[in-house]
Order: structure tokens, then sequence, then C-alpha cells
């Protein structure tokens, strides 16, 4: 009984001392950092466990014996391991290989290098989904471009299927469209940055009149198509911009650049980061100014910007953002086609300002619940304003003086977004499910009267009570649910379907005036209109996508999912005489579907090749109208024109010439192509004006390529950029008296830029338009014009930059 009781009271200790935990590292064979979520498995067990942040994994309290173990992560090779597992104290080390199928690898250089400045996002990355997508990244650290003025037409030159309006030599608003989407201030993305809303009311009025300083960004990500699932309904897919974080290794890291350029231009970026404890930060101030390529057109902004991260714990962590940006700027307006063939560097507007206030500020919470399950949850809140004043008369109607037009914005808005991601093994294959809610509520303040008839940067109205054109309140409030789940059925073969529901519910409170006046300029009619309008509706939209890895060297993917995009009550009641807007628009809805091959060789071949189909039934457009008499001017109405379908091809080539002949070259010499074809017609419409015609804002097509060369302290690179003629309105009017309408020719500029690194210093330096080109991506109803707005020509910049 004694060596029982003896027995019974030391079993548990007996058998403990026959288990131990069986534990890991897994790192990066390249450059020995750890890797993160790694799933690591044991043939025969069901139990599954996770890399941590420091690439630690553990199986508690395991029994002595000999596992097979098993580790996997999408874009490393997969591998396994024999171990013996006894009382011994000995860590198993993994190291894992690149594979060809997933690029991400920003914060490891030799990886980076490799991918030529463009890679494309994991499969599951955080608490997003982006398996069997169109997905893009551009890794700024690793392009040689003018990002002192945020030159997109470099900065997205490795971007398929985007047309760049470029209208805006400063880089103070960025306007890109993808897949025949209007450019006009990126409304048709849903604009975030680091993973939050910064576009005016991105429900009601989507547009972004602030763009971030991209000498602080660390990367952009660009989603398409079936992105519509977790970040809103949109046709044009998701545009996100990463800032930098400040260096994990040191307390204090300090960077200043300043550029000198052309027309007066002057920018000064400064920025200081690191990590002092659990806390790392980042912060920058940029300050730009200058005369503008043509007369009229100064500008000055200031930015700032703050980031605050604090890691409670290993898996718990809360972010603070706040970005504050300002800019006035002066507008020199339209031209008329003949005045641009004449001198496209004139002005005929010396009285038109334009001024952006942006406060944007954003809390976030990560919590990595177990190895399994994460949280994110983001706040953020818009407190802006916009205002313009100026002339909006045509441009062949002279100037002669009197009260401008003053047209305020203001923006408070608040939302959050909250996703919950959860890993799973189902038979013998691993899955991600994520379900996400999104609370957005946005009220608008849009006024539009007389200003005052001078010719500084006054924006007060004149008669602030009682304005003379509109005063309305907009309302806006969006309730989302929605979940995406990656089903993998065999090691090479997944399928993603999901489903998002929406509640939108957009009003419009307050008043219009229709006021008409003779030759003489005498008002003879003002009829004031009272407007309350509510429209609330709620739906479905469903998506799927097959993503399919014949080899390492070779993904497949298709999607298909529906889009719906709410109409802008902001834009109905703008009272400008060149544009009109049909007080009966109705929302968007139609479908977008994707097949693309992308993939990489060896590291010195990269391809992304996609096809595309967008549908949209009602979508809208402009069609060129004219006033009753006596005056019969062309001015755009904005209504549902028709049903519209674009096709199109989107293909990107790199080749590394110095790579193939040697893989372990530390120089490099690269050739890129990226190229887009697309086709769009308005289809289904019994209008005798645009049955059968092109879509307007489409270029049919698009090229951009170029050569880049590196070594390890010198870079440059040539860029050619062509896009084709396109038009401006659903009627496709070739030209017209008030350049409001008519084609965009077709145009070619050339882009050259060089940098240098020596210590602790870099000397970088770019021509624009190296050809001096005279061209023009835009013709604006409004603002900045009305009329052609020429691009900038040739410019030279010069940046010096110190990091200590």
């Amino acid at each position: 009984m004694r060596h029982l009781l003896f027995f019974l009271l030391f079993f548990p200790i007996l058998v403990f001392a026959q288990q131990r935990n069986l534990s890991g590292t897994v790192i990066d064979e390249t450059s020995g950092k750890p890797l993160s979520d790694v799933i690591v498995s044991i043939s025969g067990n069901s139990t599954v466990v996770f890399t941590s942040n420091t690439g630690e994994f553990v199986f508690e309290n395991m029994p002595f014996g000999q596992y097979e173990l098993h580790f996997k992560i999408l874009g490393k090779i997969s591998s396994k391991l024999t171990v013996t597992h006894s009382g011994d104290e000995n860590k198993i080390s993994v190291k894992m290989k690149d594979s060809s199928l997933d690029l991400e690898a920003v914060n490891v250089k030799a990886k980076a290098d490799n991918d030529f400045g463009r890679t494309h996002l994991k499969s599951i990355q955080g608490t997003s989904i982006y398996e069997s997508k169109k997905s893009e990244v551009v890794l700024l650290k690793d392009i040689s471009a003018n990002l002192s003025t945020n030159n997109a037409r470099q900065v997205y030159a490795k971007i398929t299927g985007l047309n760049i309006w470029e209208s805006d030599g400063a880089g103070l608003q960025l306007g890109i469209g993808g897949r025949g989407l209007s450019p006009n201030r990126t409304a048709n993305f849903n604009t975030r940055q680091n993973g939050y809303d910064i576009s005016a009311d991105a429900l009601g009025y989507p547009e972004s009149y602030y763009t971030p300083a991209t000498e602080a960004l660390q990367k952009i990500e660009i989603i398409r198509g079936a992105s519509s699932l977790q970040y809103g309904t949109q046709f044009g897919g998701m545009l996100n911009f990463v800032f930098k974080k400040g260096p994990k290794d040191k307390k204090i890291e300090l960077n200043s650049r300043q550029t000198l350029g052309s027309w007066n231009f002057f920018g000064s970026f400064n920025s200081i980061g690191g990590t002092v404890g659990k806390l790392n930060y980042y912060t920058f101030y940029q300050h730009k100014q200058g005369d503008g390529w043509r007369p009229n057109g100064g500008f000055s902004q200031d930015n700032i910007y703050v980031d605050l991260t604090y890691n409670f714990t290993e898996n718990f962590s809360a972010e603070f953002n706040h970005t504050f940006s300002n800019y006035t700027a002066q507008q020199p307006g339209g031209l008329t086609d003949a005045l641009f063939d004449q001198n496209a560097r004139q002005s005929f507007r010396d009285r038109n300002w334009f001024d952006v206030d942006w406060n944007l500020t954003s809390l976030t919470f990560d919590w990595k619940v177990n190895e399994k399950v994460r949280l994110n949850s983001r706040t953020f809140k818009l407190d802006a304003g916009r205002s313009s004043v100026g002339n909006l008369e045509r441009i062949n109607v002279a100037d002669l003086g009197g009260n401008r037009t003053l047209i305020s914005g203001k923006f408070d808005n608040i939302g959050n977004e909250t996703r919950l991601l959860t890993r799973y093994k189902l038979g013998k294959e691993y899955g991600a499910f994520v379900l996400g809610t999104r609370y957005y509520k946005g009220v608008t303040k849009s006024i539009q009267g007389d200003g005052s008839d001078d010719s500084d940067a006054d924006f007060n109205f004149v008669n602030p009570g009682n304005p003379e054109n509109s005063n309305f309140r907009f309302p806006n409030t969006n309730f989302s649910v929605f979940m995406e789940n990656i089903f993998n059925l065999s090691p090479k073969l997944s399928i993603t379907p999901g489903v998002r529901f929406e509640y939108i519910n957009t009003k419009s409170e307050g008043y219009y005036r229709q006021r008409v006046f003779d030759f003489a300029g005498n008002l003879i009619s003002d009829v004031k209109t009272e407007d309350d309008l509510s429209r609330k509706r709620s739906f479905v939209i469903l998506g799927l996508g097959a993503s399919f890895r014949q080899s390492e060297d070779l993904e497949v993917y298709v999607n298909v999912s529906q889009n719906y995009r709410a109409i802008n009550f902001t834009d109905l009641r703008i009272v400008n005489p060149n544009f009109a807007v049909d007080p009966d628009l109705q929302d968007e809805n139609g479908f977008t579907a994707d097949l693309g091959f992308r993939g990489k060789k060896n590291t010195s071949f990269s391809y992304d090749l996609s096809l595309f189909y967008i549908a949209y039934k009602g979508r809208i457009g402009q069609i060129l109208k004219a006033d009753q008499p006596p005056l019969y001017l062309d001015y755009r109405l904005r209504t549902n024109v028709a049903d519209a379908r674009n096709i199109g091809l989107e293909a990107f080539l790199e080749y590394d010439i110095l790579k193939a002949l040697n893989p372990s070259n530390a120089k490099s010499l690269s050739v890129y192509v990226n190229g887009a074809v697309i086709d769009a017609k308005y289809i289904n419409t019994e209008e005798a004006s645009i049955k059968g015609k092109k879509v307007e804002m489409v270029p049919p097509v698009m090229v951009r390529t170029g050569i880049t060369y590196r070594d390890n302290a010198f870079s440059s690179s040539i860029q050619f950029s062509h896009v084709g003629e396109h038009f401006t309105d659903a009627t496709n009017a070739i030209r017209t008296a008030t350049a409001v309408e008519g084609i965009i020719p077709a145009y070619q500029v050339v882009d050259l830029s060089a940098a240098y690194s020596w210590k602790m210093l870099k000397l970088e330096g770019s021509v624009n338009n190296l050809l001096n080109q005279m061209y023009f991506t835009r013709r604006a109803e409004a603002y900045p014009g009305p009329g052609i707005i020429p691009s900038d020509g040739r410019g030279f910049y010069v940046t010096l930059g110190v990091r200590i």
C-alpha cells in the first residue's frame, strides 16, 4: 500500500519528467531575421502552432520521441524536419528559403533589391486577405524618382493601367484613375493612409485634396477589382499610403532633405524617429513653395505628421497618428485649344485661388490573441476644409472684374473599421477567415456665393448669412459587415469567396438659387429653392476568387465581384455655368472580373499580366449639351448616360540584364515595360449622341517603359511615357469653343533621375519632361480651369539629403 501511495503521489511528476515543451525558431535564410506567422505542424498530430513576432514556436508538454515537423508560409519554400525530442535542452532552428510566389519583403534589403521597387501583397497580411486579387506595391526606397514633388508619373511608373492627371506640378493633389475610371482627385479609389480613410467624405464626396508626402512613405499599396468586398463597393479599388516607422535599433535617427528646382521651387523635408523602450515614434515636417511653370501659379504647403506606437506586450500594441496639411495655391486657369497652341504657358486668370486645411487623426489597436487569431480596430477622425475663389466663367469670356465665385467645403467625419482574422486547419490544408465591420458618419457643409472683387487669396463671403448660390449640409451614414474566407483545396489551389452587406443613408439639407443676368450684368431673376432629400438603401454584394500556383514561378488567379457606387449629393448643387447635374441621378452598380498571371524567374525576371472586365449599369458620365436661347453655349451634363463596359489587358515585364548574366552580381541594370490596352464603350442606350461612343477619360493605349541602373552607391533611371488620344465627354466631342470638352491628344514624356550616396549624405537630381513637350492631360469644367490645364514643361531639381 505504501508503494502504491508513493506511486500515486509522484505519478504526475514522473509523467512530466517524460514531457517537455518542444520549441524552436524560424528565420529567413537570406536576411537572418525571424519569420512570424509560419504554420508549424507535426505529422500525425492535429495540433498546429504559428511562430511569434520573434520567429519562435512552442508545442507544450510533448512526450519524448521522434517527430516530423512541417513548416509552411506563403512566399517561402515549405520544408520539413525530423527531430528527436529528449530531455536535452536543444532548441530547433529552421531556415526558410524564398519562393517566387510571394514577393513581400519590404524590410529585407537583399530581397527588395530583387523586386525592382515593385512587388505584390501576401495572401494574408495583418488582418486582411489578398488571395486571388490583383495587388501592386510600390517600394519607395527602391525607385529612382523625383519624390520631393510627388511626381506621380515617376512614382507610379510600374503600376499598370493608370491614367494620371498632371495638372499640378508641385504634387499638391494626386489625380489617378485605373482601368478607364476618371482620375479626378483619385475619387474612384478608396484612398487611405496606414489603412484608414483620408478623402473628404468617403461616402458623399470621395475626393482627395490631401496627398501624403512621398518622401515619408515606406510603400504604396494598390488593390483592384475584388477589393470591393473588404474596402467598400467602389469600382476602382483601394489605394493605401503606408508611412515609415522609426528604426527599431536606434533611439533617435534624423533625416533632412533639401530640394531646389525650377521656377523657384524649394522643398524641405525633415524627420526624426526611433525606438525608446516599448515606444516607436516617427514624425516629420515638410514645407514646399514655388512660383509654378505658368504665371499666376504660385503655391505654399506645410505638412506635419506624428506617429506613436506603443507595444504593451509582444502581442498587443496601440498606434496613434495625426496629420496636419495646409496649402494655398494660385491657379492660372484654363486655355482654349487655340490659346494652348499659341503659347501653353500663358494665363488669363490672376484672381483664382485654392486653399486646403486637413486635420486627420487615428487610433489603432492591434491584438494578436493567439497564434491563430488576430484582432485589429481602427478609429479615424477628419476635421478639414477646402475653399476656392475665382472666376468660373468660360475661358473665352474675359474677366472684367466684379465679385468672384467662392465655394467653401467643411468636412467633419468619423469612422471605425474592426477586423477579426482567424486561421484554421481544414483536412490537410490551412485556411483563413476574416470578419469585419465598418461604421462611418460624415457631415459635409458646402456653401457657394459671392467672394470679394479683389485679386488676393480672400476666402470670405461677401454675404456670409445669405450666400447667393447655395448653402447645404450633407449628412451621410454608412454601416457595413463583410466576410472573406480562403479555402485551400490543395497545396496549389485555393478559392476565396466573400460577401459584404452595406447600409447607406445620404441626405441633403439646404437651398440653392438660380440667378439670371442680362447682357449688362443686371439681375433679372432670382429663384430660391429649398431642398431636403434623403436616400436610404441596403444591399449585399458577392465575390469569388481562385488562385492556382502551377509552380514556384507562376501563379494564375481569377476573381469576380459585384460593385456599387452611391451618388454624391455634394455634386448635385454646385452652380457652375460650364456644368450641370441631372437631379434624377441614380447610383451605379455592376461587377468587375480579373484573370491574371504573375510570378518571378530567379532574380532577373518579373512579370504580371492581367485581363479585366468592368460592367456598369447606368454609368455616370457627362454629355455635351447647349444652353437655351439666346446664348446656345455648350456645357456638360452629369447624368446616368448609359450602360457601359471596359475591357482591358494590363502587362508588366521587367528584366535585369546583369542579374541574368550573374545572379550574384551586386549591380543591377533592369529594363521594364508597363502597358495597358483598354476598350471602353457605351452600350444599351437610346441616347443617339452617345450610342456606340467611347467612354470618356479612357486612353486606349498607355505605355511606360524605362531603364534603371543600380550599384551600392549610385542609381539612375530614364523613363518614357506614352498616353493615347482619348475623349473628355460621352459624346466624344473633338473641340468646342469653351475648351471644357474635346479630345486629349496623345502625348509622350521622358524623365531622367539619378542619385549618389556617400556615408551619411545622398545627392539626387532629376529632369522632368526632358524633351520639353507641350501637352495636357485634363480639360476642367471648374477649378483649376475652366478649359485646358497645361502640364509643366522641362524642370530641373536637385536634392541634398543627410541621415544621422
